[in-house]
């Protein structure tokens, strides 16, 4: 079951599991993934402290992401967007984030 992002920030939910995008900027380079912990994987794509794509092209803006009660949909949906075209990816950012805002600062207070 994905939560949106508007639900989470209310409090309704526990999830577990994260699937997000970030971006070197409006229109740049994208990078899909996923986790467990939302805030300390951006913080880790923010401050470089892994060592590759995201690291080595500044990805590392947090233009989208969706929760999940399980690991096993994140990682499906993940795959899943994976595979979309480019256009499918601006296109679900634009969706709720036209200005391709960083959530980061928001979701840390």
């Amino acid at each position: 079951m994905a939560i949106s992002r508007n639900a989470e920030r209310l409090g309704s939910h526990v999830l577990s599991c994260y699937v997000y995008l970030l971006a070197s900027r409006r229109h740049g380079t994208l990078y899909v993934g996923v986790t467990n912990d939302l805030i300390r994987r951006v913080y880790e794509h923010k401050s470089k402290a892994v060592p590759g794509f995201t690291s080595r092209y500044g990805v590392d803006r947090l233009v989208w992401y969706e929760g999940y009660d399980d690991p096993i949909s994140a990682i499906t949906r993940e795959k899943e967007i994976k595979k979309w075209r480019r256009d499918w990816k601006i296109n679900l950012i634009e969706r709720d984030n036209p200005d391709w805002l960083d959530y980061y600062p928001a979701i840390c207070g």
